[in-house]
């Protein structure tokens, strides 16, 4: 199995070099954050993107879905949004006499929610089934979504005023979240270089963004990322990983069986885009973060001490013995 992954090459990797130097071309650093979006994207998961305005959460997914040859919509969600605008509805003919489906937006592979804690619960519920099925089901009946179908919403950290907080059960159904920071002085300085030499975030093809890769080649990374080999030890250290979030005294609702099937999956295609036919802890640890942040509850006392969700995972990481 080694010598044949070895032979082929890791086509993630490739991937992944090709993919980092691509969106180089339109966002200034955020190499991590990157490398996120793509692992979410190899291990069929939806993406919950939070930072403040103006750190390029928009683009990235664009053009993210241009290096991967993707088709690309936003819906910009606000407190009057309906599920009809984001699933679609029948219409009538007056000619044929018939009704016919006008898709909402979600018909696409790749969908931007943007600030999805401004649409009210019923709307952002309307993302529910398509998110966990692939599927929608309008006027009782069932409509499959194309081939890729993935979810990439967007909310601002500071603002609450005019929001909906997810549910808990929808938080769940992201299966990483990645947090966009401010770029350094250095990286600041690069991007304000490139727009005085005339960069235009809304034209992607200037740029020189083409696409790196097609559903095929997708598919053929994922197939290849199946084959990574686990340990019984590192499957092991995920479940014990998981398991002390629920008995964290700050933790009111820790990490739950489908967190670790997450962080084990996202684990398995970091190790493929490093170039490795089998999971190491290091690879655990760091996929930890975006794949627990999202899934724990935590306890007044612990946010009155200033503790985060990241705070915790990080104690839970040093805490729990790394297998030899």
């Amino acid at each position: 199995m080694e010598q044949d992954y070895a032979a082929n090459e890791s086509l993630a990797t490739s991937l992944a070099q090709r993919m980092q130097e691509m969106m180089g071309r339109v966002i200034v650093g955020q190499e991590r954050a990157v490398q996120e979006l793509l692992v979410a994207v190899l291990a069929n998961g939806h993406v919950l993107l939070e930072g403040v305005p103006g750190v390029a959460k928009t683009l990235m997914v664009r053009a993210l879905s241009a290096c991967l040859g993707r088709e690309f919509r936003r819906v910009q969600m606000t407190p009057d949004l309906m599920p009809s605008d984001i699933v679609g509805t029948y219409v009538y003919d007056t000619e044929s006499g018939e009704f016919h489906l006008r898709k909402g937006p979600i018909f696409t592979q790749m969908l931007l929610a943007d600030e999805i804690n401004r649409a009210p619960a019923k709307t952002q519920s309307a993302l529910l089934e398509g998110m966990q099925e692939r599927q929608v089901t309008i006027d009782g009946v069932t409509h499959p979504l194309p081939e890729g179908f993935t979810v990439f919403a967007t909310q601002n950290p500071i603002e609450f005023e005019g929001t909906y907080p997810l549910p808990e059960a929808q938080l769940d159904r992201f299966m990483l979240k990645v947090l966009i920071d401010y770029p350094s002085k250095e990286q600041e300085d690069a991007l304000l270089q490139r727009y005085h030499e005339g960069f235009d975030p809304m034209d992607l093809a200037s740029t020189g963004v083409t696409a790196v890769a097609d559903d095929e080649a997708i598919r053929a990374c994922q197939a290849q990322i199946q084959e990574i080999q686990a340990e019984p030890e590192v499957i092991g250290y995920i479940s014990e990983i998981t398991r002390a979030t629920r008995q964290d005294p700050g933790v009111l609702l820790g990490c739950s069986p489908r967190a670790s099937v997450m962080l084990l999956l996202t684990a398995k295609v970091l190790a493929g885009l490093r170039g490795r036919p089998y999971l190491i802890p290091d690879d655990v640890k760091d996929m930890a973060l975006p794949a627990l942040r999202h899934r724990m509850v935590l306890r007044p006392e612990a946010d009155i001490e200033g503790l985060s969700s990241d705070d915790l995972i990080t104690q839970v990481l040093d805490s729990v013995p790394v297998p030899r």
